[in-house]
């Protein structure tokens, strides 16, 4: 946490030290009934099921070849579901074969070849198989020595056992790694239409190991977004159990002037003793300090602190006396 800690308030300070003149688009542009506030939240996240759901995780490789290794198999049940894990099975599995990425070859979410992974959720697959998958390539390295041709490994990752509150004592071992992250949020409010936008995020996270730097800023900008609509637009309206506004022309998500205008992501590879590769896990991760960053910066602005959310302008309006 110190690390995620200091590395967001330096770029917090530069940012703060020369603030953006106007957003971009022209959105907002300064004017009289325009004020700028600059806030910061920070947190941490789970890896995994947590307080004592089972874990486990399955990963079978296959290596082909004669003299040297020209193919390997990887069998696994990791789901893509857009956040690209599926590219990242393949570059540990290259990794741990010592082989060049091209010549591994995925086989997904196959039930007669691939055994379970858990869920792709709680920040957990690339931790939890990519442990599996070290272990499935050094068993069929040692079988690939025995000139067993092809040589399959199968190996079932389980990580350390989690517990759940002691009733007495309220102790407990709730999780078995962590990631961690810190934000802060640039934003501009129109105190005439109460509109909030969102100038610059910085997002400081924790990954342990970077297996592919592209994705986790691809998963970082993400997260923000869809966080963005969490904190300041997405106003979901219930009663006796119905919904009240259940139309995307009632529920608004954010579109693209609604998004902030740029995403700092700074990202930091402290290993987690027990990760593959020292890697954490970090996909929810940028999305947990949002909303308190973002209140924060409002607070900042306007000198009036919000206890509830979505900040929407008639939240603001009301919150500056102005209905």
């Amino acid at each position: 946490m110190p690390q995620v800690l200091e590395a967001c308030a330096e770029e917090y300070e530069a940012i703060k030290a020369a603030p953006v003149s106007t957003s971009v688009g022209g959105r907002m542009n300064g004017s009289s009934f325009t004020k700028r506030g600059l806030g910061f939240a920070c947190g941490f996240k789970n890896v995994g099921f947590s307080f004592g759901a089972p874990e486990e995780c399955w990963a079978t490789v296959e290596l082909r070849g004669g003299a040297r290794i020209e193919e390997v198999i990887l069998y696994h049940a990791a789901a893509e579901v857009g956040q690209g894990s599926h590219t990242v099975l393949l570059q540990m599995t290259a990794e741990a074969a010592g082989v060049p990425v091209e010549k591994v070859r995925l086989v997904a979410s196959d039930t007669a070849t691939s055994k379970n992974s858990g869920s792709v959720s709680a920040s957990r697959m690339t931790f939890m198989a990519g442990n599996a998958i070290r272990g499935a390539v050094e068993i069929a390295l040692q079988k690939w020595q025995d000139e067993d041709r092809p040589a399959i490994g199968t190996y079932q990752y389980r990580p350390p056992r989690t517990t759940t509150f002691d009733p007495e004592t309220g102790a407990c071992d709730p999780n078995f790694a962590y990631g961690y992250v810190a934000e802060a949020a640039l934003v501009e409010v129109d105190t005439e239409t109460g509109h909030i936008h969102i100038l610059d995020l910085i997002c400081a996270d924790d990954v342990g190991k970077a297996i592919n730097r592209q994705q986790i800023e691809g998963q970082v900008e993400g997260a923000v977004v869809q966080a963005a609509g969490y904190a300041i637009i997405e106003n979901f309206i219930q009663k006796d159990s119905r919904a009240l506004n259940p139309y995307l022309s009632t529920y608004l998500i954010p579109g693209v002037l609604d998004i902030p205008d740029r995403v700092h992501s700074i990202i930091l590879e402290f290993p987690a003793a027990i990760g593959p590769w020292g890697a954490r896990g970090m996909a929810e991760m940028p999305y947990i300090p949002l909303a308190p960053a973002v209140t924060a910066a409002v607070h900042d602005a306007l000198g009036v602190w919000f206890d509830d959310f979505p900040l929407t302008p008639e939240r603001i309006l009301r919150g500056l006396g102005k209905i």
